[in-house]
């Protein structure tokens, strides 16, 4: 008898072409606002062109992470339904500009991103902190945890690795709030690539260390953005954990008005996605993962990381597209 609670094959193969044209929309909308210093009007482009483009999807989707509350944030907000109506029950996660302050500055690894699984699958995290903790592929199962300080997880993947400590490098968000965590880990002497935002990019690096140099990423930030990058990692292989951080009872009923019981819970990678995904990513400025925007006469040219989980594949995409 067929399990019906199983998530139905949502036609991930035919999407993914789809969800790569919506990434590639958002980050063409942004280019114009690189290094013009107005983080809103950017951020607000990337919506604008994101929304309408899933919106040509023949899908059934909802917006589970997505730019605030209905309140909040008038387009792309959590609960909003997206699509044709015709089509798959999706799930939708999305930053349309992740990397706001990097665009407006003309900084690396602004990215716009966005994930889809069948509806269901995408953890409903609330707009708190997450304190996450994430390696790449190739390690035994939870060589590392949110449990072990800094310094023990260093030493723990260093082992594993076969390699010294000072051969391992750490990617953090660099913050008054990680102060500690960065002399910790320093005093290891294992390296630091500090980032100023981007923590989506900074856990996808850990999944490509040999060409990021990136061998694990730790520290708190966004919990949608965490989703975003399990997401990633489930497509490219890889280890995540997170763990909700709540600085008041608000934010606690934020958690609970998503469904959300156990406050304390460690959510390993397949807890914040439990089913086959799919994630595009579009460089806006240059970085790391994906080469940014290019301006040139007469077009616009963009590279975009297309990823299914079903199948573990990952292709690099250029869109070159004449422009007006």
């Amino acid at each position: 008898m067929r399990d019906m609670t199983a998530p139905k094959d949502f036609n991930d193969r035919m999407l993914s072409l789809g969800l790569a044209r919506v990434s590639e929309a958002a980050a063409h909308a942004s280019a114009l606002l690189i290094g013009r210093g107005d983080e809103k009007a950017a951020d607000q482009a990337a919506v604008n062109a994101m929304r309408d483009q899933l919106n040509m999807l023949d899908i059934k989707g909802v917006v589970v992470i997505g730019e605030g509350e209905r309140d909040e944030a008038p387009m792309l907000f959590i609960g909003e339904e997206v699509g044709t109506g015709q089509g798959p029950e999706v799930d939708i996660a999305l930053d349309p500009l992740e990397g706001t302050t990097l665009t407006a500055k003309d900084m690396p690894n602004a990215l716009t991103v966005i994930a889809m699984a069948p509806r269901g699958t995408l953890l409903h995290a609330p707009d708190v902190y997450m304190d996450k903790l994430a390696i790449g592929p190739g390690y035994p199962v939870d060589v590392v945890s949110l449990d072990m300080s800094p310094a023990e997880r260093v030493r723990a993947l260093a082992a594993a690795r076969g390699c010294k400590e000072s051969d391992i490098t750490v990617c953090i968000l660099e913050r008054p709030r990680h102060e500690d965590m960065i002399a910790e880990v320093r005093e290891t002497g294992a390296a630091i690539r500090l980032i100023t935002d981007g923590d989506v990019a900074g856990v996808i690096h850990c999944a490509e260390a040999e060409l990021t140099g990136i061998d694990m990423y730790m520290g708190s930030g966004g919990a949608p953005e965490g989703v975003l990058a399990a997401a990633a990692l489930k497509c490219m292989g890889g280890q995540m954990w997170g763990r909700l951080l709540f600085r008041n009872d608000d934010e606690k009923g934020r958690a609970r008005k998503a469904g959300i019981t156990d406050l304390d819970r460690i959510y390993a990678r397949d807890d914040l996605v439990t089913a086959d995904v799919i994630f595009a990513a579009t460089g806006v400025t240059n970085g790391s993962i994906v080469a940014g925007v290019k301006r040139e006469p007469g077009y616009l040219q963009t590279e975009t990381i297309l990823m299914r989980s079903k199948t573990g594949s990952v292709r690099r995409m250029i869109y070159r597209n004449p422009v007006k």
